[in-house]
């Protein structure tokens, strides 16, 4: 027997709903995701240019040379 709460729910959805929708995702996809990722990694690169200049290069430690 189907529950009588699905029935009555109103699903419609106004097209200020789906215009509002579709400007956030714009907004995430093409302007606040690019962004973060380019930070992230800048931050990462950072982080390893400064451990690089208190520990050295990577790579066989010289040997009296």
């Amino acid at each position: 027997m189907p529950d009588a709460r699905y029935d009555t729910q109103d699903t419609s959805v106004t097209s200020g709903q789906r215009i509002r929708e579709l400007a956030v995702f714009i907004l995430l996809a093409f302007a606040i995701w690019p962004i973060l990722s380019v930070a992230f990694v800048g931050a990462y690169g950072f982080i390893i240019w400064i451990y690089q200049i208190f520990t050295g290069p990577p790579g066989p430690p010289m040997h009296g040379h």
